[in-house]
């Protein structure tokens, strides 16, 4: 393999990875993806793909009871562990195929191996091979992070393993409180496992509209799920029944299998960035301006690598946009201002714009409008679930800068929602919109009156 082979070498074939090799593949560039593991990252691997077959899984459970209620006579169903984690694999093999068939069609060259960078034009792989472009994308990702640091936390799993387990635990503690955490917690309980979630807020999803994280750790509670606020663990000791764990409160648990879901980290280590004189920060994020440009001219970077908006489609965008600019010669930025996203407990979360606390810093006015309500299908299955959706309001300009939902489906409607406030839609706009009946969504367009008006003095 000649030196000077390549016009472009993407480290990682993940989301964002494998989207800017196959689009500048597809604008002529001669293109290799060095990868040290399985095409497709961990979205795809160990990440939203496996978690989101797991939730659905689990999801049964809930529809099974339903359906008592609607008039089906339901045996009393079995759940086989081993038959999901096989289908699972089954289905992340065959889209880890398309991904490795997506490259080769648009020429693309697939590098099996674990890159360095050997100066600012050229990685090295272990076996001795150098290669050589004048262009290099960073698109590693992000690994879990095994924190707190405390005696016995190599006893824990992180989110990698935990798919795979041999058998289905019957007791598990889940250190953390954000989405990785409660999507987990949520799907481990309706699979029968006794779960504990441990964390030291006073309310799980740090980040999100306090009002969703309220009714979230309600909907949690109501699931089964052992909700430990306040606490953090000190230590892990191996019992002879699984692992015990010490709390700060002076209180002990007892598991089967600990995870530790308390953040991911830029995936840079060994890479010898900081040898060519990569900028970073602490974490080892990647630090990159608008265009996705390191400090070093010829290197860029994507994805949870730079610890920007750590999403999938944000990845895919970045690296969509840097092939662009460099190889189709159209300029292009990302745009961040209303990035939707998706929690996965169950009811779902979706959210996009601005919380309720931060557009009261952001503006001198708010009008918040807020709903809840019992879905239909809840008042035949006696289900004691609730529906909550909010829209945050700039009352200057009657701009919707904030839409937050809580219930079934919540993801789908997200998605909808997030072009209108793309666009710019006001509350009138909204209002105008002729409702769908009967649905849940129909609701974000008949909320009528202010249910607060944030004014600041």
């Amino acid at each position: 393999m000649s030196a000077t082979d390549f016009d472009l070498i993407v480290i990682g074939a993940g989301s964002g990875g494998v989207r800017a090799a196959r689009v500048a593949g597809g604008y002529g560039a001669k293109v290799a993806v060095i990868e040290d593991f399985r095409v497709g990252g961990t979205c795809v691997i160990r990440g939203c793909v496996p978690k989101k077959l797991y939730v659905l899984a689990s999801r049964f459970r809930d529809e099974f009871e339903d359906a008592r209620g609607f008039g089906w006579h339901v045996e009393k169903p079995t759940f086989d562990w081993a038959t999901l984690v096989a289908a699972k694999e089954k289905e992340i093999t065959r889209l880890s195929g398309l991904y490795e068939q997506t490259l080769a069609k648009n020429g693309v060259t697939l590098v099996r191996g674990r890159a360095s960078l050997a100066g600012p034009d050229a990685a090295a792989l272990p076996d001795g091979r150098s290669l050589r472009a004048p262009h290099i994308l960073i698109a590693t990702g992000g690994a879990p992070a095994l924190a707190p640091s405390i005696p016995g936390i190599e006893h824990a799993l992180s989110s990698n393993e935990i798919f795979d387990l041999p058998v289905l635990p019957e007791r598990l503690a889940i250190i953390g409180s954000g989405y990785i955490a409660v999507e987990f917690a949520c799907l481990f309980a309706r699979l029968g496992v006794q779960t504990t979630l441990i964390y030291r807020a006073d309310l799980p999803l740090r980040g999100f509209d306090d009002d969703l994280r309220k009714h979230l750790a309600g909907a949690l509670g109501q699931a089964g799920v052992n909700l430990r606020a306040h606490v953090s663990p000190t230590r892990i000791d191996k019992s002879a029944t699984g692992f015990q764990l010490s709390l700060d409160d002076g209180s002990s648990l007892d598991a089967d299998v600990v995870l530790a879901a308390t953040g991911r980290q830029p995936a840079t280590q060994g890479m010898g960035l900081d040898k060519i004189g990569v900028a970073m920060r602490d974490n080892g994020a990647i630090i990159v301006d608008a265009q996705s440009r390191s400090s070093v001219a010829s290197i860029y970077a994507v994805g949870d690598v730079t610890d920007r908006i750590n999403l999938t489609p944000v990845a895919i965008r970045e690296g969509h946009a840097f092939a662009d600019r460099v190889f189709g010669k159209t300029p292009r930025i990302v745009d961040y201002e209303n990035v939707a996203s998706a929690v996965f407990s169950t009811p779902e979360i979706g959210s996009v714009g601005l919380s309720e606390a931060a557009a009261a810093e952001k503006f001198p006015g708010v009008d918040i409008y807020e709903t809840a309500f019992r879905p239909m299908r809840a008042t035949l299955s006696g289900r004691a679930e609730r529906v909550y959706m909010k829209l945050v309001v700039n009352a200057d300009n009657q701009k919707v800068v904030g839409a937050h939902i809580f219930g079934p489906e919540a993801g789908e409607m997200i998605q909808l929602v997030a072009i209108a406030l793309q666009m710019g839609a006001t509350k009138q706009d909204f209002d105008a919109t002729m409702a769908v009946h009967p649905t849940m969504a129909e609701e974000l367009v008949t909320m009528r009156t202010p249910d607060r008006r944030l004014r600041r003095a």
